[in-house]
């Protein structure tokens, strides 16, 4: 899949992204109250605090929700495709959203899903969701495991 827009790592999220190009998966926790985040933020939406850090969890999770996306928005998206919100097992205040990697066109509600890591470029590495089960797209880029 071709991609026009890139993503913008900032001074909260850069960090996050490295990580997802690397061997990490973490989420952001306050260090004053122990709120988990996603996406990365400078400040606690519990307490306001401004001090966090890192911590690595499992990209695992269930499917919450997902829409199809018949409209192509992107230069060479192929149609239709799936972008899916999963809840992280043990974050479960996260939602993360990524592209469907499963052969099944559409996930099941509750499906138990693992991220796995999309390299676009040398510069660019992208979260998606596989079912657990192995059942994989072939259609899908490179993809490396994110547990």
């Amino acid at each position: 899949m071709a991609h026009g827009p890139r993503p913008e790592p900032d001074r909260d999220s850069a960090e996050w992204w490295e990580r997802l190009a690397g061997e990490g998966f973490a989420v952001q926790h306050c260090d004053n109250c122990g709120t988990a985040r996603f996406p990365a933020r400078a400040f606690c939406p519990s307490c306001r605090g401004e001090s966090w850090r890192w911590t690595p969890v499992p990209a695992e999770g269930v499917v919450e929700s997902w829409i199809v996306n018949h409209q192509p928005f992107l230069p060479g998206a192929r149609e239709p495709y799936v972008v899916v919100m999963v809840r992280l097992d043990a974050v479960p205040g996260c939602l993360l959203p990524g592209n469907w990697r499963g052969a099944a066109p559409e996930p099941e509600p509750g499906q138990r899903v693992r991220g796995v890591r999309t390299r676009i470029d040398d510069r660019l590495t992208l979260l998606d969701w596989e079912p657990l089960s192995g059942d994989l797209d072939v259609h899908s880029p490179e993809r490396t495991s994110s547990r």
